[in-house]
């Protein structure tokens, strides 16, 4: 179907005949009944729903939920659970063992059902299939892959996407994928045969789905995850005194992470800990926030007003699978709270790691700051630069710490190969006690990062798009026309991504230096219909720089910043995010 109005009546119907869930049937019927009858808004609505397959990619599987081949929907998730089951067939070739998945799932619109119809596919295929007992956080899914030995594991989330969204995360381990990626998510040229394997799936009819066969685990995995987690802090009497005497505010964002990550601080020594009363239980709409992203602005309105309220020293805000933590904390020059950034946090975490490390790898994306490969040097530990994403960040080898700017932290790859909000969480709270009891604050400890390294202040432009070829064309236009000069500096260098850098894979994407050593990445969003700039700057700053003299350092890292914003945002013409 091509042309802003074209579509089959035909293909639709005979999707309908093979669609397992009357009510996304009934959806596609009476839109077809109205496109039918002249609706020019159905008509286009079943363009979209029918151009292609939702696609299987590095990120799995996510979109809009509804019926048809490019929704999310039972039909799409029984043909990708088939697909999988069959590859995992083909490369662990053991008849006295077969393959083994562990399935996880959020509390989303139809997660549930979509992991239960992947219980049912897998074990009528005759895989051996451990279902997570109830909605959990991501990490504990990819947690169970590695403790459970298992080969592959499926997390049922769109993270932390808007409400209409759902999606389907793999991870390979066990005898599927070895070495540093075992247990982590899928990477090219995996999810390449894991599409074909979906491709050859025979009409969703004909796919047999067991009635029972599979294992619903009970509390040990997530015990095990929660015990694990909570040992990442010191529990000699001394920190635990520190850990109590911290007052946290924590939100989940309406998603699945309060529970865990309250247990899992508790067992850690903190004990005051609050949870935002109207964020705190899963709930699939999201009521209080646009998107349930803590980077988003306003999401931690809520968090930040119980902080002011309670006087508390931390806000930890996970996003709705608890893959990912915000932090916020006082600033005395912003007047008040401020939200870290995430390379902020990420140096602060980095830099414990690092003193914790007498060998390994610290690891970040090429889109996060630079300052984690500065921390790495100082410390004689190795860094890598990998593309975005912790499919990339969670293979190094040796990795002992690794994040990307988008708030996602590995800060213990030994129990859970990806990114991790809730161990995250411990650590910077276990950090945060630490500098309390000292008289000191997080955001002092990232001045004394800026005296050790120099002064890296990093910042973002994005725009969403409706359409994704003004996203495409964005690309385009920087690749026909780089700017020559941005915040006053001379652009120096301009990289073509897609051509592959620094060992990397190609990449969609530009990266631009100036003389006055001012960075920008551009590129589009990997689960967002977003172009996205990744700005940094430095300002070089002496080891012995009064607090004065930092305060003026950062007022210009600031101002250099903006004028980078701006430069970018009139260069390639985007709109407001």
């Amino acid at each position: 179907m091509t042309g802003k109005h074209a579509w089959d009546p035909d293909q639709v119907r005979a999707w309908i005949a093979d669609d397992p869930d009357p009510s996304t049937a009934d959806e596609l019927s009476s839109l077809l009944t109205a496109a039918q009858n002249g609706d020019d808004a159905a008509r286009r609505d079943l363009v979209d729903r029918f151009t292609g397959l939702l696609q299987f990619g590095t990120a799995g599987l996510r979109g809009p939920l509804g019926g048809g081949p490019n929704r999310m929907n039972r039909a799409v998730v029984i043909r990708a659970a088939a697909g999988l089951g069959a590859y995992l067939r083909g490369v662990v070739d053991d008849p006295a063992a077969p393959p083994k998945v562990v399935i996880g799932y959020d509390a989303r619109h139809r997660s549930a059902d979509f992991a239960q119809d992947s219980a049912a596919v897998l074990s009528a295929a005759g895989l051996d299939v451990l279902l997570l007992p109830r909605p959990l956080p991501t990490p504990v899914l990819a947690f169970a892959v590695r403790h459970l030995g298992a080969d592959a594991g499926i997390m049922v989330t769109a993270s932390h996407n808007p409400a209409a969204d759902n999606g389907y995360k793999v991870y390979l381990g066990g005898r599927a994928v070895t070495g540093p990626g075992q247990g982590a998510q899928i990477v090219p040229p995996l999810d390449a045969d894991i599409a074909a394997a979906i491709a050859a799936v025979a009409p969703v009819a004909a796919v047999p789905r067991a009635e029972a066969g599979w294992t619903v685990l009970g509390e040990d995995v997530l015990g095990g995850y929660v015990a694990a987690v909570a040992a990442l802090a010191p529990h000699d009497d001394e920190a635990r005194s520190r850990a109590a005497a911290l007052r946290i505010v924590l939100t989940p964002m309406h998603g699945v992470g309060a529970a865990t990550a309250t247990r899992v601080l508790a067992d850690a020594g903190f004990t005051d800990v609050a949870v935002v009363p109207q964020q705190a239980e899963p709930d699939p709409d999201f009521p209080t926030v646009v998107f349930p992203n803590p980077e988003e602005p306003g999401a931690l309105d809520l968090a930040l007003a119980l902080a002011r309220e309670r006087d508390a020293d931390l806000v930890l805000a996970l996003d709705p699978d608890a893959d990912r933590c915000s932090v916020a904390v006082v600033d005395r020059r912003a007047g008040g709270w401020r939200q870290l950034h995430g390379d902020e946090v990420g140096a602060l975490l980095g830099s414990d790691a690092a003193g914790h490390a007498s060998e390994g790898t610290l690891a970040s994306s090429i889109v996060s700051s630079r300052l984690l490969s500065r921390i790495a040097d100082a410390a004689g530990l190795g860094f890598a630069s990998t593309l975005t994403g912790f499919k990339w960040i969670s293979r190094t080898e040796g990795l002992v710490f690794g994040y990307e700017e988008a708030l996602g932290y590995c800060v213990a790859p030994a129990l859970v190969r990806d990114k991790d909000g809730i161990s995250a969480s411990v650590r910077v709270a276990t950090l945060a006690a630490t500098l309390k009891a000292q008289g000191r604050t997080l955001v002092d400890e990232l001045d004394a990062i800026a005296r050790r390294h120099g002064l890296y202040l990093t910042g973002q432009v994005a725009a969403r798009f409706d359409d994704p070829g003004k996203i495409t064309a964005v690309i385009d236009r920087l690749r026909a026309a780089a700017p020559t000069v941005l915040a006053g500096s001379p652009v120096t260098t301009v990289t073509d991504l897609s051509t592959g850098v620094d060992g990397l894979l190609p990449t969609d994407g530009f990266r631009l230096f100036t003389a006055a050593d001012d960075r920008v990445v551009v590129r589009p969003s990997g689960t967002e219909p977003k172009v996205k700039c990744y700005l940094e700057v430095v300002v070089p700053l002496a080891p012995d720089a009064p607090d004065e003299a930092v305060t003026t350092a950062r007022a210009a890292a600031h101002a250099r910043l903006d004028a980078l914003a701006s430069d970018i945002r009139a260069a390639l013409d985007l709109p407001e995010a």
